[in-house]
């Protein structure tokens, strides 16, 4: 039995906040892949699917960028998609060498149906998340991500100048 002086205190050690994201975007993950497995898709299928469908056409490098893929996967995904009817590669009208992707009519029609399935399959993932918690959550974890990023940008900096010095930089100087 616990008394006022032996409360619990949450671990927010960095270990644990990735820990706990770790299990929780699996969590998530899991209902998302179960989902779009039943729309006979995988998930980078969906994902380019979804892409082109809320920003439209985009150079392949683009795509992948969005969402994530290397040069090979996208190929792959391209040409799975590309047999199926549902996207199209074309030239770009200005440089020859890009390729731009783009929604065909049936990628169109099945993208939009199953993005509207699939909203509705994430809502039910996170039905015990009321919308204030899922807002400061949303902020909360930009600010994570954000700064995670700007700290590798500063490491591989300070990695880079360090190579050309032939020793570390210090964030003092």
């Amino acid at each position: 039995m616990k008394t006022a002086d032996t409360k619990s205190k949450t671990d927010t050690s960095g270990i644990h906040l990735w820990l706990v994201l770790w299990k929780a975007f699996r969590s998530l993950e899991a209902h998302a892949h179960r989902h779009i497995a039943g729309l006979e898709l995988c998930l980078s299928d969906f994902g380019v699917l979804e892409a082109l469908l809320h920003k439209g056409p985009l150079t392949v490098k683009e795509l992948g960028a969005k969402v994530m893929l290397t040069s090979g996967s996208m190929t792959a995904a391209l040409d799975r998609l590309g047999r199926r009817g549902l996207v199209e590669r074309k030239e770009d009208d200005v440089d020859r060498r890009v390729r731009v992707v783009r929604l065909t009519e049936a990628g169109t029609e099945l993208i939009r149906g199953a993005f509207e399935e699939h909203k509705q399959a994430m809502e039910r993932a996170v039905a015990g998340v009321g919308e204030a918690d899922r807002e400061a959550l949303i902020l909360s974890l930009r600010r994570v991500g954000l700064g995670a990023v700007r700290r590798l940008a500063d490491e591989d900096a300070n990695k880079s100048v360090a190579g050309k010095s032939g020793r570390k930089r210090s964030t003092e100087e």
